[in-house]
């Protein structure tokens, strides 16, 4: 398993894919806006992957429009669920895809929105359809759709991957999300949707303690995903691919709780 991180494209981009390789960590989750999106960042990331030995395992797929990260206000704001946005955000996505296979990435992961739990539920059934559109549409250019976890349930994200029918979709498998957003046990989780895990983030985080706000994000090993658990019982289920760090914060905080996590990382890998 190969150490990465989240990173963004911004103007400290080359900055930080030169730290990455003075620590050991080869590969990121690239996020790069959608006004970024065109050939000459095309050239720029190809010559920076290039000089700095940095592999992109996925894209971040970056939506427009309103997003609020709670309980109250996220589930009509975020992702393909709520209609108001969809038909704008199903475009931004086929670009996106464009984009990543320009760049040569098959992989684009996000959040598709808090999914319905119930499949008769009608937001439920036209998330269902608009999703299968979109692998339909990534397929044909041979990228790949890994959802985030943290908004559902893991029964919910299999239900989804049944329903739509597509071998293109996936999970992105962010252990801290189903914590923060209190709906599973990450270590547990993995029975569930395992077979369809393309991506991990190496992230730590708590329960919700209030009916509005996530729970807290929290250092990797600090919190209670129980992380040298987690990563082994990943590796029972077959999964090769990166644990790609997040922490979400900014500044040289984030730095270094990003090289404790790489350190941490590397011993439990190191160790199965």
């Amino acid at each position: 398993m190969d150490i990465g991180v989240v990173l963004n494209y911004d103007e400290s981009l080359e900055n930080n894919f030169k730290w990455c390789t003075e620590n050991n960590i080869t590969t990121c989750q690239l996020a790069v806006y959608i006004e970024d999106q065109t050939q000459e960042t095309i050239g720029k990331l190809k010559d920076l992957c290039k000089k700095y030995n940095i592999r992109i395992t996925a894209l971040v797929g970056v939506c427009s429009g309103p997003g609020e990260y709670n309980f109250h206000n996220g589930p009509v704001t975020l992702g393909l669920v709520p209609p108001a946005y969809r038909a704008m955000r199903l475009q931004q996505l086929e670009g996106c895809a464009r984009f990543a296979k320009m760049l040569g990435v098959t992989d684009i992961c996000t959040h598709l929105g808090f999914i319905p739990e119930n499949p008769g539920d009608p937001l439920y059934i036209e998330f269902i359809s608009a999703v299968r559109n979109l692998t339909d549409y990534f397929k044909t250019l041979g990228i790949n759709l890994n959802m985030e976890t943290g908004q559902e349930t893991p029964v919910t994200l299999l239900r989804v991957i049944n329903d739509v029918g597509a071998n293109n979709l996936g999970i992105n498998f962010d252990p801290a999300n189903l914590l923060m957003y209190g709906k599973a046990n990450p270590v547990d989780a993995l029975s569930i949707i395992g077979p369809y895990i393309k991506g991990v983030h190496g992230k730590d985080g708590e329960y919700p303690t209030d009916s509005v706000s996530l729970g807290v994000e929290k250092p990797l090993g600090e919190g209670r995903v129980n992380i040298e658990l987690f990563i082994k019982t990943l590796h029972e289920t077959g999964y090769k691919g990166a644990i790609t760090i997040e922490r979400e914060i900014s500044g040289e905080q984030q730095k270094q709780d990003v090289l404790v996590a790489s350190r941490l990382l590397r011993k439990i890998i190191q160790d199965l």
